[in-house]
């Protein structure tokens, strides 16, 4: 009797951290950083306005229309990151990576969230170089204002890929970035009327 119930309860620890393990990591090692019900493990830099509306992260532009920035609460170097957003009003944004931020003031590398005509996938560097890459000009009827799109990031080393919609936008290295280590950050741009959904925020580490 006593091997037997020592069996079953070794039976029930595994099968309690497989589903402990499950809600965080799938097989094939993809992570979720967002969760669709809160903002847990993002921290907010900023008054502008983060929140979660029908299972979508929403971003706003709030009365002072400052930079606002949705952080994480845990710094990625090499990772590949999935996500999806659709646009609404002016809609500039942007994806951080490998960043720092104090108060409203961020210092790293952006891919840029902008517009139609403003270079979404393209690599900015915040408070240092500015543009690194900007997309080919013919590329800038990828993004769907207005509906939802999907970005792909891949960091590792001093390599960084962006697509859009399935479409490679721009593979660049740098020695900077290579050297850099950070929080990934989504962006509010200054100037009011932005307002955007994200969803399926997925990271893999590499």
């Amino acid at each position: 009797m006593r091997t037997i119930l020592s069996g079953l309860f070794l039976l029930l620890i595994v099968l309690v951290s497989s589903c402990s393990w499950q809600t965080t990591t799938d097989e094939t090692g993809w992570k979720a950083l967002f969760n669709g019900s809160d903002l847990d493990g993002w921290v907010v830099h900023g008054t502008e306005k983060w929140y979660v509306e029908d299972e979508l992260l929403v971003c706003e532009s709030g009365p002072d229309k400052e930079y606002g920035y949705l952080v994480t609460d845990r710094i990625y170097k090499d990772f590949y990151l999935k996500l999806e957003f659709r646009q609404e009003s002016d809609g500039n944004s942007g994806v951080f990576f490998r960043s720092f931020v104090e108060g409203i003031k961020i210092k790293g590398w952006q891919v840029e969230v902008a517009p139609p005509g403003h270079d979404t996938g393209g690599i900015y560097e915040s408070y240092g170089r500015g543009w690194l890459i900007q997309i080919p000009e013919e590329k800038e009827d990828i993004l769907k204002m207005g509906e939802w799109n999907s970005m792909e990031i891949k960091v590792q080393g001093d390599r960084v890929i962006t697509w859009l919609n399935g479409v490679q936008m721009v593979d660049i290295r740098d020695e900077e970035i290579g050297r850099a280590e950070g929080s990934i950050a989504l962006q509010i741009h200054s100037g009011g009327g932005i307002r955007l959904y994200w969803k399926n925020i997925m990271i893999k580490e590499l």
